[in-house]
């Protein structure tokens, strides 16, 4: 009982969806849109190199521009790499991260994160002036008025 009285139907209900979505139940038509993106896409079910060994033929690279277009394994990091699988012997794209890229972005993100510590570190400086002033002015108050 809470302090105005027994929860009502609204808290219990809001109290079960919030625990469904904690313990990570989904409703069942979220559970049935993505079954059938799952079956749907036929490219998990022909990457040979997730269920099999391979050898990489051609070490990761950039795309080029037909590849941008047309291998879809170019569209997330722009990067692949070529590989054949062992049992099945079929050359396929993998996509793949280059180390360029990785220290390219990596350095991107310290220069942008110390250009924000530079942005606040001027404003701290800049309050502290503007602190410091009123309480200078407070002192010269309090002394004037002796």
């Amino acid at each position: 009982m809470g302090p105005r009285g027994p929860p009502g139907p609204r808290c219990c209900l809001l109290l079960g969806v919030l625990g469904a979505l904690v313990c990570g139940l989904r409703p069942a038509a979220a559970m049935a849109v993505s079954d059938e993106r799952r079956s749907a896409s036929p490219v998990t079910a022909t990457q040979c190199w997730l269920v099999e060994d391979y050898a990489v033929v051609q070490e990761c690279a950039p795309c080029s521009g037909f590849q941008a277009a047309s291998v879809t394994e170019c569209r997330p990091t722009g990067f692949v790499e070529k590989v054949v699988c062992s049992t099945s012997k079929r050359d396929e794209y993998k996509r793949c991260r280059s180390a360029v890229m990785e220290a390219r972005v990596f350095w991107r993100f310290v220069g942008a994160m110390m250009g924000v510590a530079a942005v606040f570190a001027v404003l701290v400086v800049c309050r502290q002036r503007v602190l410091d002033r009123k309480a200078l002015e407070k002192v010269r108050k309090q002394i004037e008025s002796i």
